[in-house]
Formats: structure tokens, C-alpha cells, sequence
């Protein structure tokens, strides 16, 4: 029986195009004007000090901006791009230039599970502090409340059993009671490793892979 849902984001609740054509543009586009604007606000000092740790010396504000710039161009998973793309995500939401994109069935069935005593965990590559935004700001309303907690790479890589079993731990139930979602082949293997139920979701063209049940939506998505 499945006590606990733990989800993937893009590709599984979400359109991968959403974070690739609508999140990462706006974070290039605003990048100049958000940091010059913002120099006082220590989470922005912070993040700018973590890209010259990151790079290994201190760099000037065009500089850094330049950088931030090429990380996102070349999707690197660096923490203080993480930190500003939050940041400026978060104005974009709060003014309503964008939704956090939610397949409709996502929504519907997250909310039936969740009503059901299912309890529900969100794991994706991007920030915990990105993941409630998106869940923060959809069409659908506020899903934050939903979710019982959210993991992001700080408990490890998403191809790796081991974080899957941090995440078992974190969680409190034997890994077999937990059903993780994904459209990622090598993360279901890894989670499959550390003894959790796996389903693939086949959305934007993703092709089944391996052993794992695949599905088209949630409405396919068995919780028994």
C-alpha cells in the first residue's frame, strides 16, 4: 500500500518546456537589471560572493553578471545561480508575468491523494525555495499545502540510491510504502535501488523505459 508520494517536476507535474522556455529566458532577461536594482539585499550580496567563490576570485559586478549569464547558457546547477534565479522568479510571480505550469491532472489527483491521507514530497534538481514558488503560483491556486515536505540535490544527486534513501529516512516510512514519480529512466532506477515504487510519466514525447509501469498522466497512476 502507498502511504507517500514523492514527485519529480519537470516532465512529471510539469511541462519540461515551462522551466526551459519560459523560466530560464525570463531569469537571463532580468538578470542585469535585478542585481544592479538590488545591491543592498543581503540574499543578492550573498549570492554574488558565491559566484566568486564559485569561480575561485573576486569579479566586479559586470563580471558576475556575465557569469550568471553563461551558467544559465550552459545549464550548470551552481548554488548562487540557483539562489538569484529564485529571487528574480519570485518578482516575476508576485507581478504576474508567468503561472507555475501544472498539467491539470497533476492538480487534480494531488489534491484527491492528499485528501485520500496520501502524503505527498516534491524532489527535483531545482531549489526547494524554487519548487514553492512554482507550486505557490499556479493556475490551479496555491498547491503549497498539499506537500508535507520538499527535497532538492542538497540530500544528493537524483541518479543516486543513496539519496533516495535519505529521503526514505526523512520521511519515516518503509521505502516500499513510498511511490516515486519521474520521467527520468536513471531516477527511477535509483529509486527503485533503494526499494521505493517507481512509475514513469511519458509526457513531451518521453519514450518508456526499462521495467518501471509507465504512465501517460496521473489519472494512470495506481496508489493501492
Amino acid at each position: 500500500m502507498i502511504r507517500a508520494v514523492l514527485t519529480d517536476i519537470e516532465g512529471t507535474t510539469s511541462s519540461i518546456s515551462f522551466v526551459k522556455d519560459v523560466l530560464f529566458p525570463y531569469a537571463r532577461a532580468h538578470m542585469r537589471d535585478f542585481v544592479t536594482s538590488n545591491l543592498d539585499d543581503p540574499a543578492v550580496r550573498q549570492a554574488l560572493d558565491d559566484v566568486d567563490n564559485a569561480v575561485g576570485h573576486l569579479l566586479n559586478i559586470d563580471e558576475a553578471i556575465a557569469q550568471l549569464v553563461a551558467w544559465i547558457d550552459e545549464d550548470r546547477k551552481i548554488t548562487a545561480l540557483k539562489a538569484l534565479q529564485g529571487l528574480i522568479w519570485e518578482a516575476g510571480y508576485n507581478d504576474g508575468d508567468f503561472h507555475g505550469h501544472i498539467y491539470p491532472d497533476a492538480a487534480r489527483y494531488l489534491r484527491d491523494w492528499q485528501a485520500a491521507g496520501i502524503d505527498l514530497y516534491v524532489y527535483s534538481s531545482g531549489s526547494v525555495y524554487a519548487q514553492k514558488l512554482l507550486f505557490g503560483h499556479t493556475e490551479h491556486g496555491d498547491l503549497r499545502p498539499l506537500f508535507s515536505g520538499y527535497f532538492d540535490t542538497r540530500i544528493g544527486a537524483k541518479g543516486e540510491a543513496d539519496s533516495y534513501r535519505r529521503i526514505q529516512q526523512e520521511i519515516g516510512l518503509p521505502a516500499e510504502q513510498i511511490l516515486f514519480l519521474s520521467d527520468v529512466p536513471a531516477e527511477l532506477d535509483a529509486a527503485r535501488a533503494s526499494g521505493m515504487q517507481t512509475t514513469q510519466l511519458l509526457r513531451d514525447g518521453t519514450a518508456p523505459a526499462g521495467s518501471h509501469r509507465a504512465v501517460r498522466d496521473f489519472s494512470e497512476i495506481r496508489v493501492d
